[in-house]
């Protein structure tokens, strides 16, 4: 396995753990820790000694907080279109992977966090868990596919709210809005989704690659809904509003937007 600076990668009997990295960050996805997690998904779809993977974050308060905002600062109109395009394709490899991919939530998962958790086929969260969008915060919206997946599981009008109103969810009402599938105790998560992962390897390997294909067409990614959302992400890295939703997160203070 390769060398990374964000990622812990363990392999326990055919189980692949993806843990990000980055405890002094809350585990926050910079550019470097998004490429990180391209390569390992690589190595997911290349090794068949890999059966399926648990994808976690390091310590006990965040699963991914979010994504590095001073990263996100930095963006403009035409570089954020790129941002966004490219972390859609990382998703999308976590999303279409013929292998089953769990997200152990531990913690936060916020804006990028929640969109990484959204990708995975199967959601597991601590009871400690918080899931949300927050984006809007900060003059912006979701970019890694969160518009897209977080309407497919919660539906129009939840999906709606919680990503105009930036509020998160617990853990409980996470389960209840059907955005994850089960929830433990923190001491739990992990032999929850060990229990899970070894049900779904001792099936046909070849069906259940079938299975994550077929439930995937239904919906129709020929569609423009991923790049409508790279569009406006892009469109709303030009804007005053961004510009000063990053910079107030950044100064510690309330943000005063404009529409403009």
């Amino acid at each position: 396995m390769a060398n990374y600076n964000n990622l812990l990668l363990e392999n326990q009997g055919g189980v692949l753990f993806i843990t990000i990295d980055r405890p002094s960050k809350m585990n926050a996805l910079n550019i470097e820790t998004v490429k990180e997690i391209n390569a390992a998904m690589q190595e997911v779809y290349d090794d068949p000694e890999v059966r399926g993977v648990i994808i976690t974050g390091s310590g006990e308060k965040a699963f991914v907080a979010g994504a590095d905002i001073s990263e996100i600062a930095e963006l403009n109109e035409v570089n954020g279109r790129r941002f966004a395009e490219r972390g859609q394709d990382v998703f999308a490899m976590i999303e279409e992977c013929p292998k089953p991919v769990i997200a152990a939530v531990n913690g936060f998962a916020l804006g990028g966090g929640c969109e990484l958790a959204m990708a995975c086929h199967i959601r597991v969260a601590s009871d400690n868990a918080l899931f949300g969008q927050p984006e809007v915060n900060l003059g912006i919206i979701p970019g890694y596919g969160g518009t897209q997946r977080l309407t497919q599981l919660v539906g129009k009008g939840k999906a709606m709210e919680l990503m105009m109103t930036g509020d998160m969810v617990s853990a409980h009402e996470a389960k209840e809005l059907g955005l994850v599938n089960h929830v433990t105790a923190p001491e739990d998560l992990i032999s929850k989704c060990l229990e899970i992962m070894q049900k779904i390897v001792a099936k046909a390997p070849l069906a259940v690659g079938m299975i994550v294909d077929c439930v995937n067409a239904w919906y129709d990614k020929e569609e423009h809904g991923y790049q409508t959302e790279a569009n406006s992400f892009s469109r709303c890295c030009g804007s005053e509003d961004f510009k000063e939703g990053t910079s107030a997160f950044l100064e510690k203070r309330k943000p005063h937007f404009k529409g403009e």
